[in-house]
């Protein structure tokens, strides 16, 4: 069978360049040939299901397949966030600014000027206070939402390639980046408060140090959104 790259992209609710990466690196059992994503049907909806993306295939007259995935019930969830933002593996950056043009340079669909503006933004927000919350870790964000950019918060998590000076709390070097994108501020309070339950415990936050595979990095998340709703319901 046959799908576009861009509608299997949004069928994952995923950067078009972030599904694109994992082809390349065989990281999903599809082909690209000819701007086309071939596959088998019962692998990749095996696939899906291994690594919690529900998928549902039809074949059209003209050879291309429709994809309907199922997404997370809260399109504003940590897990959906996550999601659209991706994994970043070994980013390369000497300085703050240098790593923040990378992470913004890996979001799909913003203008030049928008990306010029949300790297200010994110500059500005440094300068009043570190965002490196300690242990190794940095939650980078603008001051202020941006829904003229976005529609649906993100959040882009990032390993680098060596650890950068942030100013942290406990003055210890960034080597792993959380970037969030909100369209509110609800949204980014909640989204990061989401993250804070996560990052609180040392174990999950080992385990995000060695992840490679994106599926691993939402296994995890999906894992501790579910303890999170469980304990506020206690």
């Amino acid at each position: 069978m046959k799908l576009e790259l861009k509608a299997l992209a949004t069928s994952l609710d995923l950067p078009q360049g972030t599904v694109d990466r994992w082809i390349r690196q065989g990281k999903i059992p599809v082909q690209m040939k000819e701007g086309v994503c071939v596959f088998n049907k019962g692998i990749l909806i095996k696939w899906a299901k291994t690594h919690h993306f529900p998928l549902t295939l039809s074949e059209t007259e003209d050879g291309l397949s429709h994809a309907l995935y199922g997404k997370p019930a809260d399109e504003t969830s940590l897990l959906a966030s996550m999601m659209r933002g991706g994994l970043l593996l070994d980013l390369s950056g000497h300085d703050v600014e240098t790593l923040f043009k990378g992470v913004v340079d890996s979001i799909p669909g913003l203008e030049a000027l928008t990306r010029r503006d949300l790297v200010e933004r994110l500059l500005q927000r440094e300068e009043l206070a570190s965002t490196g919350i300690g242990k190794g870790i940095a939650v980078p964000h603008p001051r202020s939402p941006m829904p003229e950019a976005i529609g649906l918060p993100i959040v882009i998590t990032a390993l680098l390639k060596q650890p950068v000076d942030f100013k942290a709390i406990d003055g210890a070097p960034v080597s792993m980046m959380f970037f969030l994108l909100s369209p509110t501020t609800q949204l980014h309070l909640k989204l990061l408060s989401r993250l804070s339950f996560c990052l609180r415990d040392d174990t999950v936050v080992s385990s995000l140090r060695g992840v490679r595979d994106p599926h691993l990095l939402f296994d995890i998340i999906q894992m501790m959104e579910r303890r999170a709703e469980s304990e506020s319901c206690g």
